[in-house]
């Protein structure tokens, strides 16, 4: 398995190769990624729609929204969440916050066309009818919950939800194999969505789908309307984001593991170095 350190190296050309995809491309397998996340995004909110114990049934879609992420480091896409790790190839000079910004918002367009493409799919697809009805209901409670928050609330969830998010994409970089990858992604992602926190992807899924399926099935909401999912959702979800990707994990990960410190080294040398690291911090 790959130490933190040689996690952190690595994605300075990770974070390379990104920036110089064409905007084309990102765009493409951003839409990969937002079809993913869909897709998890309404097999959670299957598995859990009938099961009537509150609790049971958050852990219940949680385990099973991981998935998703399964798919975008496995399949090959573009994240935006995962993406504002590119802050990182920015810190070391490798790439400039002008190539990272192009990525970040042809990414998030095209991750956001993924997630409406797989919406539109799911509520003129019918799918809503299953179990009598009790999934178009809870498609858009899961929407009109995340258009009711406060701006202060839908950023901070955002925050919290993206430290994990790259946490997992992280811990996965860390496993040289697929299934360690997908065991060490998998906790991170359960644990924001049982947590409730704000995955600026996964709502424009949920925000979309529980606007169409509330005007296919004549399901009334409070809340629920187009302006408080794009201004009140997925704005202050999408800075709270930025700041828990970026901020938080892309910049306190460098900060430990590559300021000041030089990349010619053995991997003997590396672990020393790494070991030396923690202990001053």
């Amino acid at each position: 398995m790959h130490s933190p350190l040689e996690i952190a190296r690595n994605y300075v050309e990770i974070g390379i190769h990104k920036s110089n995809l064409s905007a084309f491309k990102m765009v493409i397998l951003g839409i990969f990624a937002g079809i993913f996340i869909g897709f998890a995004g309404i097999a959670s909110t299957a598995a859990s729609s009938t099961i009537p114990v509150l609790s049971v049934a958050k852990l219940v879609g949680a385990c099973v929204f991981p998935a998703g992420m399964a798919m975008v480091l496995i399949a090959g896409s573009e994240l935006f969440t995962g993406n504002t790790l590119i802050i990182i190839s920015v810190l070391e000079k490798k790439v400039t916050v002008r190539r990272m910004l192009k990525n970040w918002f042809f990414v998030f367009l095209g991750n956001f066309i993924g997630a409406v493409f797989v919406a539109a799919c799911v509520v003129y697809g019918g799918t809503p009818e299953l179990f009598e009805g009790q999934l178009a209901r809870s498609i858009v409670a899961a929407g009109a919950s995340r258009c009711n928050l406060t701006f202060m609330e839908g950023f901070i969830r955002g925050i919290l939800c993206n430290i994990l998010v790259c946490i997992a994409v992280w811990m996965a970089f860390a496993s040289k194999n697929v299934p360690g990858k997908l065991i060490t992604s998998f906790w991170p992602i359960m644990v924001f969505v049982m947590c409730g926190f704000e995955h600026s992807v996964a709502d424009m899924y949920f925000g979309t789908a529980a606007l169409l399926t509330s005007v296919q099935y004549g399901i009334e909401a409070e809340g629920l309307n187009l302006i408080n999912f794009l201004l009140g959702n997925l704005l202050p979800v999408t800075l709270g984001n930025i700041v828990g990707g970026a901020g938080i994990v892309g910049f306190g990960y460098w900060l430990i593991y590559l300021h000041r410190t030089p990349y010619a080294q053995t991997s003997v040398e590396a672990e020393q170095e790494e070991i030396e690291i923690a202990e001053e911090y």
